[in-house]
């Protein structure tokens, strides 16, 4: 099952897409697919409130598809975090995760425009595998711990300002990363314990064919 937001800007009608393809709301269940809605309640107790039937089939054609988290804190990103990312551009694979955040309210859903900033000719998007943390983890003892923490995944397209990273950044990666709408997110949430593979493939588009690998080849795992 994929759970999916809903709505104009700044709003949200959380539904899942059950598996015989119909729209059921969530609205019974939850006010919205949030932090504090995914930290309280695992995902196997809604999906059994589903097949219970506490919830009937919605309309949601020619709906806006929002970000598919509500307002998610930030996002943590591990840069050059796949081998075959790497490899393509002649980089060496870093030996310890370098990190960079990108703000919340650069968020928008997988149809809404992406703004490009004014004088760029550098912008470029990356598709991403998104994990979506529901509590926070502290000093665990064994990696298999760190799945106990993941709410689900969701596809992201990465957009970055390479000059604003890299020429004029001050060593800092977040400055080319952050502008408004450079976080685009969904169009669904699936649920951890609804991934049917461990290793999705994940594959971008503009025009023509851009990015095409398997998350089996991370330099750093999820749980890392």
């Amino acid at each position: 099952m994929d759970w999916v937001r809903y709505g104009p800007v700044r709003t949200g009608r959380p539904t899942v897409c059950d598996d015989d393809g119909d729209t059921l709301a969530l609205g019974p269940l939850m006010r919205d697919i949030d932090g504090a809605f995914l930290a309280a309640v695992d995902t196997a107790s809604v999906h059994g409130a589903l097949a219970a039937g506490s919830s009937q089939p919605v309309a949601v054609d020619g709906e806006r598809i929002g970000p598919s988290v509500a307002r998610p804190i930030a996002f943590i990103c591990i840069g050059m975090s796949h081998a075959t990312h790497a490899a393509g551009s002649g980089a060496t694979p870093a030996e310890c995760p370098v990190a960079f955040l990108k703000h919340r309210p650069r968020v928008v859903g997988p149809d809404d425009d992406v703004v490009i900033p004014r004088g760029s000719t550098r912008t470029e998007s990356e598709v991403e595998l998104t994990a979506v943390i529901k509590r926070t983890p502290r000093y665990l003892d064994d990696m298999a711990e760190a799945f106990d923490y993941v709410a689900g995944y969701m596809v992201a397209n990465d957009v970055s300002e390479r000059a604003s990273q890299i020429d004029v950044s001050g060593c800092q990666w977040s400055k080319g990363r952050c502008a408004p709408t450079f976080s685009q997110v969904g169009p669904a949430l699936r649920p951890v314990d609804g991934l049917d593979s461990g290793a999705p493939r994940l594959r971008s588009w503009v025009k023509e064919p851009r990015q095409d690998f398997c998350t089996a080849e991370p330099i750093f795992s999820v749980p890392a």
